[in-house]
C-alpha cells in the first residue's frame, strides 16, 4: 500500500496563510509543544493536524515553523501546564509596518498566541504517517 503524500506548505504573503490556516483547523497539540527560540528568531509549534484533504477520518503529525520573529505573546495559554491540550481554531494575519505584522494563533477556550513577525515565513510540514481517526472535528453553525 503506497503512503499518502506528506502536506508541505509555505507562506510568504496573507493568502498563502490563509491555505496554511485551513490545514490546521482543528489541529490539537499540547502548550508543550510550543518553542520560541528568541535568539533564532524562530517559533515552532508542533500539532496533530485533522488531513481534511483524506477522504477517511485521519490525524498526523505537522509542525508549524514561523521565522522572522520578533516578539511573542501568550493570552491564557498556562506555560507550566506543559501537558494541557489546545486545539487550534485559527491562523490570522494583521499587516503592520510592510512587509512585517503580527500572526495570531487563537485556541478553544479564548487563548492565543501573538507573534509580531518581520515578515511572513512560515512553513508547515507533516512530520509522521497519518493514523485513523473516527473523530471528526464538528462546528456549530
Amino acid at each position: 500500500m503506497t503512503q499518502p503524500a506528506r502536506l508541505r506548505l509555505l507562506a510568504e504573503d496573507a493568502d498563502d496563510l490563509n491555505v496554511i490556516a485551513a490545514a490546521l483547523q482543528d489541529a490539537v497539540g499540547k502548550i508543550g509543544d510550543i518553542s520560541y527560540e528568541p535568539t533564532a528568531r524562530r517559533l515552532t509549534l508542533a500539532l496533530n493536524r485533522y488531513r481534511w484533504e483524506a477522504k477517511r477520518g485521519e490525524r498526523v503529525r505537522a509542525a508549524l515553523q514561523l521565522g522572522s520573529v520578533l516578539k511573542v505573546q501568550a493570552r491564557k495559554l498556562r506555560r507550566g501546564a506543559k501537558d494541557a491540550v489546545i486545539e487550534l481554531l485559527s491562523v490570522s494575519f494583521e499587516p503592520g509596518e510592510a512587509p512585517g505584522g503580527v500572526v495570531t494563533f487563537t485556541f478553544a477556550g479564548g487563548g492565543d498566541l501573538r507573534a509580531e513577525v518581520e515578515c511572513l515565513d512560515v512553513v508547515l510540514a507533516d512530520v509522521s504517517a497519518p493514523w485513523s481517526t473516527s473523530r471528526r472535528p464538528q462546528h456549530e453553525a
